[in-house]
Protein backbone atom coordinates (compact mmCIF):
# COMPACT_ATOMS: atom_id res chain seq x y z
CA UNK A 1 0.00 0.00 0.00
CA UNK A 2 3.01 2.36 0.66
CA UNK A 3 4.95 1.68 -2.40
CA UNK A 4 1.52 1.89 -4.49
CA UNK A 5 1.45 6.09 -3.27
CA UNK A 6 4.86 6.47 -4.43
CA UNK A 7 3.95 6.11 -7.76
CA UNK A 8 3.01 8.82 -9.53
CA UNK A 9 -0.66 9.68 -10.84
CA UNK A 10 -1.76 9.58 -14.53
CA UNK A 11 1.74 7.65 -14.84
CA UNK A 12 0.69 3.82 -15.68
CA UNK A 13 -0.90 2.67 -19.25
CA UNK A 14 -2.56 -0.36 -17.61
CA UNK A 15 -2.35 -2.67 -14.28
CA UNK A 16 -2.16 -6.44 -14.16
CA UNK A 17 -3.00 -7.95 -10.36
CA UNK A 18 -3.32 -10.84 -9.40
CA UNK A 19 -4.35 -10.11 -5.57
CA UNK A 20 -4.64 -13.10 -2.77
CA UNK A 21 -7.65 -15.28 -3.96
CA UNK A 22 -7.95 -16.36 -0.11
CA UNK A 23 -8.24 -19.42 -0.73
CA UNK A 24 -5.66 -21.41 1.35
CA UNK A 25 -7.80 -23.01 4.11
CA UNK A 26 -5.85 -26.54 4.25
CA UNK A 27 -7.44 -27.99 0.73
CA UNK A 28 -5.47 -30.65 -1.48
CA UNK A 29 -5.19 -30.82 -5.12
CA UNK A 30 -2.69 -32.58 -7.60
CA UNK A 31 0.47 -31.37 -9.01
CA UNK A 32 2.95 -33.36 -11.19
CA UNK A 33 0.77 -36.45 -10.26
CA UNK A 34 1.38 -35.80 -6.29
CA UNK A 35 -1.52 -34.71 -3.71
CA UNK A 36 -0.50 -31.70 -2.24
CA UNK A 37 -2.05 -28.52 -0.10
CA UNK A 38 -3.47 -25.85 -1.46
CA UNK A 39 -1.98 -23.38 0.87
CA UNK A 40 0.09 -20.79 -0.79
CA UNK A 41 1.32 -18.70 2.12
CA UNK A 42 -0.26 -16.54 5.46
CA UNK A 43 -0.59 -14.05 3.12
CA UNK A 44 -2.96 -16.19 0.84
CA UNK A 45 -5.50 -16.97 4.51
CA UNK A 46 -9.31 -16.54 4.28
CA UNK A 47 -9.93 -13.60 6.61
CA UNK A 48 -13.19 -12.14 7.30
CA UNK A 49 -16.07 -11.12 4.72
CA UNK A 50 -15.73 -7.73 6.08
CA UNK A 51 -11.74 -7.84 6.18
CA UNK A 52 -11.14 -9.29 2.03
CA UNK A 53 -13.78 -6.29 1.17
CA UNK A 54 -11.32 -3.49 3.01
CA UNK A 55 -8.25 -4.85 1.45
CA UNK A 56 -9.67 -4.80 -1.69
CA UNK A 57 -11.51 -1.70 -1.65
CA UNK A 58 -8.11 -0.17 -0.39
CA UNK A 59 -5.37 -1.59 -2.76
CA UNK A 60 -8.35 -0.55 -5.67
CA UNK A 61 -8.36 2.82 -4.87
CA UNK A 62 -4.87 3.63 -4.35
CA UNK A 63 -4.15 2.26 -7.79
CA UNK A 64 -6.64 4.53 -9.91
CA UNK A 65 -5.01 7.74 -9.94
CA UNK A 66 -2.14 6.41 -10.85
CA UNK A 67 -3.90 4.88 -14.48
CA UNK A 68 -3.69 7.65 -17.51
CA UNK A 69 -6.76 8.65 -18.09
CA UNK A 70 -7.45 6.49 -20.73
CA UNK A 71 -5.54 2.93 -18.94
CA UNK A 72 -7.33 0.17 -17.82
CA UNK A 73 -7.11 -2.57 -15.34
CA UNK A 74 -7.23 -6.41 -15.41
CA UNK A 75 -8.04 -8.30 -12.03
CA UNK A 76 -7.82 -12.01 -11.74
CA UNK A 77 -9.83 -14.07 -9.41
CA UNK A 78 -11.85 -17.00 -8.19
CA UNK A 79 -15.05 -17.13 -6.59
CA UNK A 80 -13.18 -16.36 -3.13
CA UNK A 81 -12.09 -13.19 -4.00
CA UNK A 82 -13.63 -12.25 -7.75
CA UNK A 83 -17.22 -10.71 -6.58
CA UNK A 84 -15.92 -8.87 -4.13
CA UNK A 85 -13.23 -7.01 -6.23
CA UNK A 86 -16.47 -6.27 -8.39
CA UNK A 87 -18.42 -4.81 -6.06
CA UNK A 88 -15.13 -1.99 -5.43
CA UNK A 89 -14.52 -1.33 -8.54
CA UNK A 90 -18.19 -0.31 -9.23
CA UNK A 91 -18.23 1.83 -6.06
CA UNK A 92 -14.63 3.50 -6.88
CA UNK A 93 -16.22 4.56 -10.16
CA UNK A 94 -14.23 1.96 -12.72
CA UNK A 95 -15.61 1.04 -15.75
CA UNK A 96 -16.20 -2.54 -16.46
CA UNK A 97 -15.49 -3.57 -19.78
CA UNK A 98 -15.35 -7.60 -19.68
CA UNK A 99 -15.02 -10.53 -17.47
CA UNK A 100 -12.73 -12.90 -19.15
CA UNK A 101 -13.23 -16.53 -18.38
CA UNK A 102 -9.54 -17.98 -18.49
CA UNK A 103 -10.05 -21.81 -19.18
CA UNK A 104 -7.33 -23.64 -18.36
CA UNK A 105 -6.35 -26.71 -20.51
CA UNK A 106 -4.58 -28.85 -18.17
CA UNK A 107 -6.50 -28.68 -14.88
CA UNK A 108 -5.65 -30.54 -12.29
CA UNK A 109 -8.31 -33.59 -11.27
CA UNK A 110 -10.67 -32.70 -8.41
CA UNK A 111 -9.86 -35.19 -5.75
CA UNK A 112 -13.25 -35.19 -3.36
CA UNK A 113 -14.93 -36.26 -6.26
CA UNK A 114 -17.79 -33.82 -4.61
CA UNK A 115 -17.59 -31.09 -7.26
CA UNK A 116 -17.12 -30.31 -11.19
CA UNK A 117 -13.50 -29.94 -11.76
CA UNK A 118 -12.43 -26.20 -11.27
CA UNK A 119 -10.64 -25.46 -14.24
CA UNK A 120 -11.16 -21.50 -14.71
CA UNK A 121 -10.15 -18.36 -13.31
CA UNK A 122 -12.06 -15.07 -13.92
CA UNK A 123 -10.62 -12.25 -15.10
CA UNK A 124 -12.13 -8.83 -15.06
CA UNK A 125 -10.85 -5.78 -17.65
CA UNK A 126 -12.00 -2.27 -16.42
CA UNK A 127 -11.09 1.19 -17.29
CA UNK A 128 -10.47 3.91 -15.07
CA UNK A 129 -13.06 6.41 -16.62
CA UNK A 130 -17.18 6.13 -17.48
CA UNK A 131 -16.55 8.07 -20.21
CA UNK A 132 -12.89 8.57 -21.46
CA UNK A 133 -12.76 5.53 -23.91
CA UNK A 134 -9.36 3.23 -23.28
CA UNK A 135 -6.91 1.49 -25.35
CA UNK A 136 -8.50 -1.85 -27.34
CA UNK A 137 -6.05 -3.41 -29.87
CA UNK A 138 -8.87 -5.21 -31.94
CA UNK A 139 -7.55 -6.13 -34.92
CA UNK A 140 -4.39 -7.20 -32.88
CA UNK A 141 -7.16 -9.58 -30.97
CA UNK A 142 -8.94 -10.28 -34.35
CA UNK A 143 -5.68 -11.28 -36.01
CA UNK A 144 -4.61 -13.80 -32.90
CA UNK A 145 -7.93 -15.24 -33.21
CA UNK A 146 -7.95 -16.31 -36.44
CA UNK A 147 -9.52 -13.48 -38.50
CA UNK A 148 -12.98 -13.21 -36.11
CA UNK A 149 -13.82 -11.52 -32.94
CA UNK A 150 -11.90 -13.19 -29.97
CA UNK A 151 -14.75 -13.99 -27.27
CA UNK A 152 -13.77 -13.49 -23.61
CA UNK A 153 -13.02 -17.42 -23.20
CA UNK A 154 -9.67 -18.36 -23.60
CA UNK A 155 -8.05 -21.48 -23.82
CA UNK A 156 -5.03 -21.57 -22.33
CA UNK A 157 -2.16 -23.49 -20.41
CA UNK A 158 -1.47 -23.35 -17.07
CA UNK A 159 2.47 -22.54 -15.96
CA UNK A 160 4.62 -24.79 -18.34
CA UNK A 161 8.07 -26.23 -17.24
CA UNK A 162 9.83 -23.63 -19.03
CA UNK A 163 8.71 -20.58 -17.28
CA UNK A 164 9.64 -22.01 -14.07
CA UNK A 165 13.70 -22.38 -15.16
CA UNK A 166 14.86 -19.65 -12.46
CA UNK A 167 12.61 -21.19 -9.79
CA UNK A 168 8.88 -20.93 -9.33
CA UNK A 169 5.90 -18.84 -7.25
CA UNK A 170 3.37 -21.01 -6.02
CA UNK A 171 0.17 -18.91 -8.00
CA UNK A 172 2.58 -18.08 -11.03
CA UNK A 173 0.69 -17.12 -14.16
CA UNK A 174 1.74 -18.53 -17.10
CA UNK A 175 3.21 -15.78 -19.70
CA UNK A 176 1.08 -16.90 -22.32
CA UNK A 177 -1.98 -15.10 -20.75
CA UNK A 178 0.38 -11.83 -20.14
CA UNK A 179 0.95 -11.79 -23.88
CA UNK A 180 -2.73 -11.75 -24.71
CA UNK A 181 -3.43 -9.03 -22.01
CA UNK A 182 -0.38 -7.06 -22.66
CA UNK A 183 -1.19 -6.74 -26.87
CA UNK A 184 -5.08 -6.40 -26.35
CA UNK A 185 -4.71 -2.90 -24.23
CA UNK A 186 -0.95 -1.62 -24.35
CA UNK A 187 1.36 -0.24 -27.39
CA UNK A 188 5.11 -0.32 -27.25
CA UNK A 189 6.99 1.82 -24.90
CA UNK A 190 3.87 1.92 -22.43
CA UNK A 191 4.52 1.70 -18.86
CA UNK A 192 2.65 -1.76 -17.03
CA UNK A 193 1.89 -1.82 -13.34
CA UNK A 194 1.54 -5.27 -11.13
CA UNK A 195 1.48 -4.43 -7.44
CA UNK A 196 1.05 -8.20 -6.93
CA UNK A 197 4.28 -8.88 -8.78
CA UNK A 198 5.23 -12.03 -7.45
CA UNK A 199 8.07 -13.79 -9.95
CA UNK A 200 7.19 -10.71 -12.20
CA UNK A 201 5.97 -13.04 -14.85
CA UNK A 202 3.95 -9.55 -15.94
CA UNK A 203 7.50 -7.98 -16.27
CA UNK A 204 8.86 -10.62 -18.12
CA UNK A 205 5.70 -10.90 -20.50
CA UNK A 206 5.95 -6.89 -21.04
CA UNK A 207 9.77 -6.50 -21.39
CA UNK A 208 9.99 -9.04 -24.10
CA UNK A 209 7.24 -7.08 -25.53
CA UNK A 210 8.98 -3.73 -25.52
CA UNK A 211 7.04 -2.78 -22.37
CA UNK A 212 8.12 -0.85 -19.43
CA UNK A 213 7.32 -2.81 -16.00
CA UNK A 214 7.17 -1.88 -12.30
CA UNK A 215 6.39 -4.30 -9.84
CA UNK A 216 5.53 -4.23 -5.93
CA UNK A 217 5.47 -7.11 -3.87
CA UNK A 218 5.87 -8.14 0.33
CA UNK A 219 8.37 -11.14 -0.64
CA UNK A 220 11.99 -10.66 -1.16
CA UNK A 221 12.34 -13.92 -2.09
CA UNK A 222 9.91 -13.79 -4.92
CA UNK A 223 11.53 -10.20 -5.91
CA UNK A 224 14.91 -11.96 -6.22
CA UNK A 225 13.43 -14.43 -8.34
CA UNK A 226 11.61 -11.83 -10.72
CA UNK A 227 15.15 -10.26 -10.83
CA UNK A 228 16.71 -13.60 -11.74
CA UNK A 229 14.12 -14.00 -14.21
CA UNK A 230 14.77 -10.41 -15.57
CA UNK A 231 19.11 -11.06 -15.71
CA UNK A 232 17.74 -14.53 -17.95
CA UNK A 233 15.86 -12.42 -20.45
CA UNK A 234 19.39 -10.00 -21.06
CA UNK A 235 20.50 -13.00 -23.01
CA UNK A 236 19.07 -12.75 -26.96
CA UNK A 237 18.47 -16.35 -27.26
CA UNK A 238 17.05 -16.51 -24.54
CA UNK A 239 14.61 -13.42 -24.75
CA UNK A 240 14.02 -14.70 -28.58
CA UNK A 241 13.15 -18.34 -27.13
CA UNK A 242 10.94 -17.19 -24.40
CA UNK A 243 8.99 -14.76 -26.71
CA UNK A 244 8.55 -17.41 -29.56
CA UNK A 245 7.15 -19.86 -26.64
CA UNK A 246 4.67 -17.47 -25.15
CA UNK A 247 3.46 -16.51 -28.42
CA UNK A 248 2.69 -19.57 -29.28
CA UNK A 249 -0.43 -20.75 -27.64
CA UNK A 250 -1.08 -24.40 -28.17
CA UNK A 251 -4.68 -23.42 -28.26
CA UNK A 252 -4.50 -20.86 -31.11
CA UNK A 253 -5.08 -20.96 -34.61
CA UNK A 254 -2.36 -22.62 -37.17
CA UNK A 255 -1.44 -21.80 -41.29
CA UNK A 256 -0.38 -24.85 -42.92
CA UNK A 257 2.78 -23.78 -45.08
CA UNK A 258 3.07 -25.58 -48.23
CA UNK A 259 5.99 -25.29 -50.87
CA UNK A 260 4.96 -25.73 -54.27
CA UNK A 261 6.39 -25.66 -58.28
CA UNK A 262 5.90 -22.28 -59.75
CA UNK A 263 3.06 -23.49 -62.50
CA UNK A 264 2.04 -25.61 -59.40
CA UNK A 265 1.44 -22.55 -57.04
CA UNK A 266 0.09 -20.40 -60.01
CA UNK A 267 -2.97 -22.71 -60.92
CA UNK A 268 -3.74 -23.67 -57.26
CA UNK A 269 -4.46 -19.63 -56.32
CA UNK A 270 -6.60 -19.45 -59.45
CA UNK A 271 -8.24 -22.86 -58.67
CA UNK A 272 -8.45 -22.01 -54.81
CA UNK A 273 -7.40 -25.69 -54.19
CA UNK A 274 -3.96 -26.26 -52.38
CA UNK A 275 -2.67 -30.13 -52.44
CA UNK A 276 -0.03 -32.50 -50.91
CA UNK A 277 0.64 -36.08 -50.81
CA UNK A 278 -0.84 -37.77 -48.05
CA UNK A 279 1.21 -40.54 -46.58
CA UNK A 280 4.81 -41.12 -45.20
CA UNK A 281 6.82 -40.01 -48.77
CA UNK A 282 9.25 -36.96 -48.53
CA UNK A 283 7.19 -33.56 -49.12
CA UNK A 284 4.08 -35.50 -47.03
CA UNK A 285 2.46 -33.48 -44.46
CA UNK A 286 3.72 -33.64 -40.91
CA UNK A 287 0.55 -33.98 -38.84
CA UNK A 288 1.67 -32.79 -36.12
CA UNK A 289 -0.98 -30.80 -33.29
CA UNK A 290 -2.57 -28.06 -34.44
CA UNK A 291 -3.46 -29.31 -37.70
CA UNK A 292 -7.40 -29.58 -36.04
CA UNK A 293 -6.74 -25.85 -35.73
CA UNK A 294 -5.86 -24.92 -39.23
CA UNK A 295 -7.63 -22.21 -40.69
CA UNK A 296 -5.02 -20.03 -43.22
CA UNK A 297 -2.96 -21.91 -46.06
CA UNK A 298 0.69 -20.45 -46.98
CA UNK A 299 2.23 -20.83 -50.45
CA UNK A 300 5.88 -20.39 -51.21
CA UNK A 301 8.30 -21.79 -53.98
CA UNK A 302 11.61 -22.31 -52.32
CA UNK A 303 10.96 -20.10 -49.86
CA UNK A 304 9.97 -16.94 -51.87
CA UNK A 305 6.71 -15.32 -53.13
CA UNK A 306 4.77 -16.18 -49.82
CA UNK A 307 1.35 -15.86 -50.07
CA UNK A 308 -1.20 -16.38 -47.19
CA UNK A 309 -5.03 -17.01 -48.02
CA UNK A 310 -7.88 -18.09 -45.73
CA UNK A 311 -8.79 -21.71 -45.73
CA UNK A 312 -12.41 -21.38 -46.75
CA UNK A 313 -15.39 -21.02 -44.18
CA UNK A 314 -16.96 -24.31 -42.71
CA UNK A 315 -15.17 -26.89 -40.02
CA UNK A 316 -11.60 -25.70 -38.75
CA UNK A 317 -9.17 -27.99 -40.21
CA UNK A 318 -11.19 -29.60 -42.67
CA UNK A 319 -9.75 -31.22 -45.83
CA UNK A 320 -10.78 -33.70 -48.16
CA UNK A 321 -8.83 -36.93 -49.66
CA UNK A 322 -8.51 -36.90 -53.87
CA UNK A 323 -6.97 -39.35 -56.08
CA UNK A 324 -4.64 -38.77 -58.99
CA UNK A 325 -7.54 -38.45 -60.85
CA UNK A 326 -9.63 -35.89 -59.47
CA UNK A 327 -6.50 -33.76 -59.37
CA UNK A 328 -5.98 -34.05 -63.10
CA UNK A 329 -9.53 -33.18 -63.74
CA UNK A 330 -8.95 -29.66 -62.03
CA UNK A 331 -6.31 -29.44 -64.48
CA UNK A 332 -3.27 -30.71 -61.82
CA UNK A 333 -0.35 -33.13 -62.76
CA UNK A 334 0.53 -35.01 -59.91
CA UNK A 335 3.49 -37.18 -60.47
CA UNK A 336 4.32 -38.76 -56.72
CA UNK A 337 1.83 -40.52 -54.94
CA UNK A 338 -2.02 -41.87 -55.52
CA UNK A 339 -3.57 -39.85 -52.97
CA UNK A 340 -3.82 -36.58 -51.67
CA UNK A 341 -4.94 -33.80 -49.14
CA UNK A 342 -6.37 -31.28 -50.19
CA UNK A 343 -7.79 -27.66 -48.40
CA UNK A 344 -10.02 -25.49 -50.42
CA UNK A 345 -8.89 -21.77 -49.81
CA UNK A 346 -10.38 -18.54 -50.77
CA UNK A 347 -7.86 -17.05 -53.37
CA UNK A 348 -7.46 -13.61 -52.37
CA UNK A 349 -4.41 -13.14 -50.55
CA UNK A 350 -3.87 -11.94 -47.10
CA UNK A 351 -1.49 -8.85 -45.54
CA UNK A 352 0.68 -10.78 -43.03
CA UNK A 353 3.21 -8.07 -41.12
CA UNK A 354 6.37 -10.97 -40.41
CA UNK A 355 8.17 -12.69 -42.52
CA UNK A 356 9.90 -16.23 -40.95
CA UNK A 357 12.92 -17.45 -42.92
CA UNK A 358 11.28 -20.51 -44.92
CA UNK A 359 15.07 -21.67 -46.21
CA UNK A 360 15.08 -24.44 -44.11
CA UNK A 361 16.50 -27.21 -45.49
CA UNK A 362 13.89 -30.52 -45.67
CA UNK A 363 11.34 -28.22 -44.35
CA UNK A 364 11.26 -25.93 -47.71
CA UNK A 365 9.79 -28.41 -49.76
CA UNK A 366 8.06 -30.40 -46.54
CA UNK A 367 4.38 -28.93 -45.75
CA UNK A 368 4.18 -27.87 -42.06
CA UNK A 369 1.74 -26.97 -39.80
CA UNK A 370 2.81 -23.85 -37.71
CA UNK A 371 1.18 -21.20 -35.86
CA UNK A 372 -0.34 -18.16 -36.92
CA UNK A 373 1.70 -16.21 -34.53
CA UNK A 374 4.96 -16.82 -36.41
CA UNK A 375 3.77 -14.66 -39.67
CA UNK A 376 1.31 -11.60 -37.81
CA UNK A 377 4.89 -10.36 -36.29
CA UNK A 378 2.31 -9.25 -33.12
CA UNK A 379 3.94 -6.25 -30.71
Amino acid sequence: MERLKEIEDNSIDAIFADPPYFLSNGGISVQSGKQVCVDKGEWDKGGTPEYIYAFNLRWLELCRPKLKENGTIWISGTHHNIHVVMRCLQELGYKVLNTITWQKTDPPPNLSCKYFNFSTELIIWARKNQKVTHKFNYETMKQLNGGTQMTDVWRIPSVSKWEKTCGKHPTQKPLRLLYRIILACTHEGDTILDPFAGSCTTGIAANLLGRKFIGIDQSEEYLQLGIRRKEEISDPQTAERLLKKMSENPEEVTVLVNHAKPETRFLMIEKGICYLRAGESEGSLQVTPGFEKMRYVLLHTNGDDAQLFRIRKGKEGSFQIWNKETLEKHGFHPEHALYYIVVPFENTPLDYSKHPNLRQRINTYRAQIRPLSDFIGLK
